[in-house]
């Protein structure tokens, strides 16, 4: 059962939005001839349950009854192996740079459909499962903003981003 959404961010090459690269990737259809970047993606196979565009458009890839490969070695609150019990939404964006109004719209959305019992699902972004080797979406990524627009309880997210907003 999937108690946790991470936030992620993502763009190929980086720094470039709105092509079809990011999907590519994510459908294992990345042709990694086309860019030197890609070269260090060769033969990594990876997954997210969504990926929401700067436009605010929200894609899915995998349906959230099944496991998407998005965390990595991680850990949320005692609990290892974060795949097992998340949904992975990407956002387009680099780290440590800002997001697009459109997206935490969409983000917002998507967030208040998967939780659509009302328990509110714990939030928190990829740099929080895995310290020290993952530092998405980053300190672009407006914490404060996302609490606010939920209005759910700070339990709910990473120790400390609560008290940004």
């Amino acid at each position: 059962m999937v108690s946790l959404v991470l936030v992620h961010s993502i763009s190929l090459p980086p720094g470039v939005y709105g092509g079809a690269e990011v999907e590519q990737f994510f459908l294992n259809q990345l042709d990694v001839s086309a860019h030197p970047y890609f070269d260090a993606l060769r033969g990594m196979r990876v997954s997210a349950h969504f990926f929401i565009r700067r436009d605010g458009e929200c894609v899915q890839f995998v349906s959230c009854r099944e496991r998407a490969w998005h965390a990595g070695a991680s850990q949320w609150r005692g609990r290892t192996n974060c795949n097992d019990f998340s949904v992975g939404i990407e956002l387009e964006g680099l780290e440590g740079e800002g997001f697009e109004a459109a997206q935490y719209a969409s983000l917002v959305s998507l967030l208040r459909a998967l939780d659509h019992e009302g328990r509110h699902l714990d939030v928190a972004g990829h740099e929080h499962v895995s310290a020290g080797r993952k530092s998405d979406p980053g300190s672009g990524f407006d914490w404060a903003r996302l609490i606010a627009d939920l209005g759910w309880p700070a339990r709910c997210f990473p120790e400390g981003v609560a008290a940004l907003s």
